[in-house]
């Protein structure tokens, strides 16, 4: 298999994206907060077993042939499901604990995030890109 078609299809990430969002926003209005019960889930199960149920199903609705969609890098939405995992545990966690403001904080980044990446910033990508240029920047210094 080549690099490129290890590509995940924009549509899919962008599925993904809006079912976080969908979930967060259904959590606020509803108070039920197992709902992000959902998203975390589809996560982890893509973090650990490569399996995401969200991006399997949206995958079904594609038109055409997934190399004709342009490719997002695996490995960076890798980094970006960790941090949505990080965040909606996070949130979970702190709503199960009665912790609301740091449930609506951790909720609200996760949302904010994907809503933006939905609109073409990726806050992840920034962060990833940042944190590669600081890893190079350090080995650099350091062989010299």
């Amino acid at each position: 298999m080549s690099e490129g078609s290890k590509g995940i299809p924009r549509p899919l990430v962008k599925t993904n994206q809006g079912f976080i969002v969908i979930s967060v926003l259904l959590t606020w209005l509803t108070g039920q907060y197992w709902i992000l019960a959902l998203p975390l889930a589809a996560g982890v199960l893509g973090l650990v077993f490569g399996y995401n149920p969200v991006i399997k199903l949206g995958a079904k609705f594609l038109t055409k042939e997934r190399c004709a969609y342009l490719l997002e890098d695996a490995e960076q939405q890798q980094f970006n499901q960790s941090i949505a995992v990080f965040c909606l545990t996070a949130g979970l966690v702190s709503f199960i604990a009665g912790w609301t403001i740091a449930a609506y904080i951790f909720t609200a980044l996760v949302a904010v995030a994907a809503t933006v990446a939905i609109l073409g910033f990726c806050i992840g990508c920034f962060i990833h890109y940042q944190w590669k240029m600081y890893t190079y920047r350090r080995k650099q210094g350091s062989s010299h």
